[in-house]
């Protein structure tokens, strides 16, 4: 069940790949989904590697203790839909808007670790997915903050 569950997730990014990336925002998207798969992954590492949270059916298990469908490819895709849906928000809906994002996947990372083996929790809850997740959305929104001033500083 569970490789059917990634195979599916897999398919759904790749899928909508095409129309994420396309229009005036192109450069960044890719930056966004490009920063967010290297946050994601250094994030992953060290909590895998601290025996927080174990990928007990990942792909590739002899070389990743990660899940890189994860890390790669669906976070950083939400990311690119999360500063496509605030990019042009203040504060406060951004951060509302954040939790359209971090509270159904702490639910669904807690749903999937009581009910499958696609997560198992050590020394992780669902509090600590839900502020990994809103820190790195916010870190690429402020990313994605600082690129835009520095075009405005280069188009003046």
């Amino acid at each position: 069940m569970e490789k059917k569950l990634l195979n599916l997730l897999t398919a759904l990014c790749v899928v909508s790949l095409p129309f994420l990336f396309k229009g005036s925002k192109m450069r960044e998207n890719l930056v966004v989904f490009f920063s967010k798969g290297v946050i994601a992954t250094l994030i992953d590492a060290f909590v895998v590697g601290t025996k927080r949270l174990e990928y007990p059916v990942r792909p590739f298990p002899k070389i990743f203790k990660t899940n890189i469908i994860y890390d790669l490819l669906f976070f950083p895709l939400l990311s690119v839909i999360w500063v496509k849906l605030t990019y042009n928000d203040h504060l406060g809906k951004i951060l509302l808007k954040s939790l359209l994002f971090s509270v159904p996947m702490s639910i669904g990372q807690w749903c999937f670790e009581k009910n499958s083996k696609l997560f198992k929790w050590e020394k992780w809850t669902i509090f600590h997915t839900f502020t990994s997740v809103n820190f790195t959305l916010f870190t690429i929104r402020g990313f994605v903050g600082l690129l835009k001033k520095l075009d405005k500083v280069k188009s003046a």
